[in-house]
C-alpha cells in the first residue's frame, strides 16, 4: 500500500534542516506551519472538566458540538440555518481528507480533482483510493471526463491565494452539473490578510443548498489545538450521513474531553482575535524582511504562509536559506507548478521570526 504514495516530503529536506541547525543562532523551522502560542485556557478548562469520561463517545460528536458549528458559523461568517445533521466531528482534518475518498466509495477508475499547487494529503486521498487525480485550477481541462471528486482550498496552502464568491460560485456550479461532490478546504477561513473570507456555505455562493457541498474546518490554527487533532466537517446531509454510517464501522470517533475543549473554543471569538494580532505582526516582519533580502512575494492574501521566490529553482533557494539557519518548504512539495517558490511558515515564536529578519537584513 505505502508504494502508492510518494516519499513523504519533509524527509526529503533532512540535510537542509541539518545545515540550518549548524547555524550560531540555532535553527528557525519555519517549514511547517505548526502552532506554537498557547492553547486558550478556556479549551484547556474544558478539556480538565470533561477528563472524566469512562464511556465510549459517538462517531458523529456530542448535539452540543455541532450545535456550537452552526453557531460559529453563524456568527463568524453570516451562514445561517446550519442543522446538527449537516456536522461531523473528526480526529483532525487531515485523517478526513486522507480517508476521504475510501470512505466515500470512490476507487479505480474514478477521477478526482485537486488545486495545481495544493497540499500534499489530496493527491495522497486519491492515491489511498486508487483513483485518478488531475491537479488544476481550470474546470475546462477535465475535459469529457466527469470527477467524482473535486477538492478546492480557499485561504490556500501553500500560496495562501483568496478568491470571491464568484470564483467560488463557478466551482459549485461545475460540480453539479457534472455530478461531482465538491470538498472545500476552509481551515485558513478566520486568517484573511487581504479581501473578504467567503466560504462555500454561503448562501450567496451556493444558492441557499448545500447539496454537494462539503466543507472541512479545524481549529488547530485558529486556536492553537493542533495536538488535540479536532475538526469537522459540514454541508449536504446525504454526504455527512453516509460518512457517518462507514466512520461507524471504522472506529472514527473524536474523545469525549478534546469534544469539550472544542465546543469551548468554537464559542470563545476573543482568543482568534488576539491570535490573528500575533499573526499579523509575524508577517509584516517577515513580508518586509523577504522583500528586502530580494524575494518576490506572490499571493499571500491569507493563510499562515508567506509565498516566495528569487526567480531561482525552489531547492536553491532552501539551501541558500539554510546557510542561514532558516528551514522553508520548498514549492515542489505542492506540485510541478511550485519548483521557483518556498513556502514560509509565520506561525514561529515572535523572537524566531526577529531571528529571521535579523540575518536577511
Amino acid at each position: 500500500m505505502s508504494g502508492r504514495f510518494p516519499d513523504f516530503p519533509w524527509d526529503t529536506i533532512a540535510p537542509a534542516k541539518a545545515r540550518a541547525a549548524e547555524h550560531p543562532g540555532g535553527l528557525v523551522d519555519l517549514s511547517i506551519g505548526t502552532p506554537v502560542d498557547p492553547t486558550p485556557e478556556v479549551a484547556r478548562q474544558a478539556l480538565i472538566a470533561a477528563a472524566d469520561s469512562p464511556g465510549y463517545p459517538t462517531v458523529l460528536g456530542p448535539e452540543s458540538l455541532r450545535r456550537s458549528v452552526g453557531d460559529w458559523l453563524d456568527r463568524r461568517f453570516s451562514i445561517p440555518g446550519i442543522g446538527t445533521d449537516q456536522v461531523l466531528a473528526t480526529i483532525g482534518s487531515k485523517e478526513l481528507i486522507a480517508n476521504l475518498c475510501v470512505q466515500l466509495g470512490i476507487g479505480p477508475g474514478d477521477v478526482v480533482g485537486l488545486p495545481e499547487t495544493a497540499y500534499p494529503t489530496y493527491a495522497v486521498s486519491a492515491a489511498y483510493a486508487g483513483a485518478t487525480a488531475i491537479a488544476t485550477d481550470s474546470r475546462v481541462a477535465f475535459g469529457p471526463q466527469r470527477p467524482k471528486l473535486v477538492f478546492i482550498n480557499f485561504p490556500a496552502n501553500p500560496h495562501g491565494r483568496v478568491v470571491g464568491r464568484e470564483h467560488l460560485k463557478a466551482w459549485v456550479d461545475y460540480c453539479r452539473e457534472s455530478g461531482a461532490l465538491l470538498v472545500s478546504d476552509e481551515c485558513y477561513l478566520e486568517f484573511v490578510w487581504e479581501g473578504e473570507p467567503v466560504s462555500v456555505l454561503d448562501p450567496q455562493v451556493n444558492g441557499g443548498s448545500l447539496d454537494g457541498i462539503i466543507a472541512l474546518h479545524s481549529l488547530s490554527k485558529r486556536s492553537n489545538m493542533a495536538g488535540y487533532r479536532d475538526a469537522f466537517v459540514v454541508g449536504d446531509r446525504t454526504v455527512i450521513a453516509e460518512l457517518l454510517a462507514v466512520r461507524k464501522h471504522l472506529g472514527f470517533m473524536l474523545p469525549t474531553p478534546v469534544a469539550a475543549a472544542m465546543q469551548a473554543a468554537l464559542a470563545d471569538d476573543t482568543h482568534v482575535d488576539e491570535q490573528r494580532e500575533r499573526y499579523a505582526r509575524r508577517r509584516a516582519t517577515l513580508r518586509a524582511a523577504l522583500e528586502g533580502a530580494g524575494f518576490r512575494i506572490d499571493h499571500s492574501q491569507g493563510s499562515l504562509y508567506l509565498w516566495a521566490t528569487r526567480d531561482e529553482p525552489c531547492r536553491e533557494t532552501v539551501q541558500w536559506l539554510a546557510e542561514r539557519g532558516i528551514l522553508v518548504a520548498p514549492g515542489d512539495f505542492y506540485g510541478a507548478t511550485g519548483t521557483r517558490h518556498v513556502r514560509f511558515a509565520f506561525t514561529a515564536t515572535d523572537e524566531r521570526i526577529a531571528a529571521v529578519a535579523e540575518r536577511l537584513a
